[in-house]
């Protein structure tokens, strides 16, 4: 699952390949997105595919715990809310073999990048960048997530920089491509400045159309790439944290799928949950045993 602040998706997921095991079902995030207008419309993605297994859901915000700490692109119910257990509740509950484990929608893009996609096998460190209603960060060195950075709120000029530089900026106030790209390489120029990093990649919807923004793009000594998993990378990472919530294993060779979570064994209580995710996070691209 993929919750963003327009809308809200998922898929099930072949954690062999790293991409989505059934083309994914999308709802319109509800207005206002509190907690149970929310909850609903993950009820209703989770049911259309008939899944009965655990679920892996991104949230655009901090998230500790499973414990929902800022909301800046959804509704302010959700700050301090136990948002693990609203879901899981909405799914049926432990009983019902559906529960689920969030974590911040940038680190789960990167997860799944840095997994499958454009940040493979790279060391030092690398910036996921997703652009959409707002932009999210995910931070990597030497593989391993420093968890919920949102570097998308730093002040630049003034002003919070996804309130210049997001993809969302860009359609309300109409800037041609050059004009954006130029706010994200001011944008670019601030991150390095601050974190000097090997690689950029650059996510998000918008990154469908790299080729109409990247190349305007200069004076970034960091290398920049747009994403491969592009705007399935959320729904992809939700896997990886729900698989390793479950078991704390690697991908499956065999290619069974997890869905928009993991696949249909039986999964851990939240708590457990948590611990597993905080151990995943801080182990090379969310794999306990990764070693690559």
């Amino acid at each position: 699952m993929d919750i963003g602040g327009s809308g809200i998706k998922g898929a099930p997921v072949d954690l062999a390949r790293g991409d989505l095991a059934e083309e994914r079902y999308k709802v319109l995030t509800p207005h206002p997105a509190t907690p149970e207008g929310v909850a609903d419309c993950v009820k209703e993605v989770v049911d259309h595919f008939r899944w009965t297994g655990p679920v892996g859901a991104t949230f655009p915000g901090v998230v500790t715990d499973g414990t929902t700490r800022t909301a800046a692109n959804v509704d302010q119910g959700w700050i301090g809310l136990d948002a693990d257990a609203l879901l899981t509740g909405r799914l049926g509950g432990e009983s019902a073999g559906r529960p689920v484990t969030l974590l911040n929608d940038a680190d789960a893009a990167g997860l799944a990048e840095m997994r499958y996609g454009a940040g493979r096998d790279r060391s030092g460190t690398v910036i996921v960048l997703t652009l959409g209603t707002g932009i999210g960060s995910a931070v990597f060195i030497d593989g391993r997530l420093v968890p919920n950075t949102e570097l998308g709120h730093l002040e630049l000029h003034g002003h919070d920089a996804e309130k210049r530089a997001s993809t969302k900026a860009k359609e309300d106030e109409g800037l041609s491509w050059q004009h954006w790209a130029h706010r994200v390489q001011k944008y670019l120029a601030h991150v390095e400045m601050l974190f000097s990093p090997e690689l950029f990649v650059i996510g998000g919807g918008v990154s469908r159309k790299a080729e109409k923004f990247l190349p305007l793009i200069e004076g970034i000594r960091a290398e920049i790439v747009p994403a491969q998993l592009r705007n399935n990378a959320g729904i992809v990472g939700a896997a990886m944290a729900a698989h390793a919530a479950r078991a704390g294993e690697p991908p499956a060779a065999d290619g069974s799928r997890a869905a928009a979570g993991a696949g249909r064994q039986p999964a851990t209580a939240a708590g457990s949950a948590a611990r597993a995710v905080r151990s995943a996070v801080d182990s090379p691209v969310g794999w306990p045993d990764a070693g690559r």
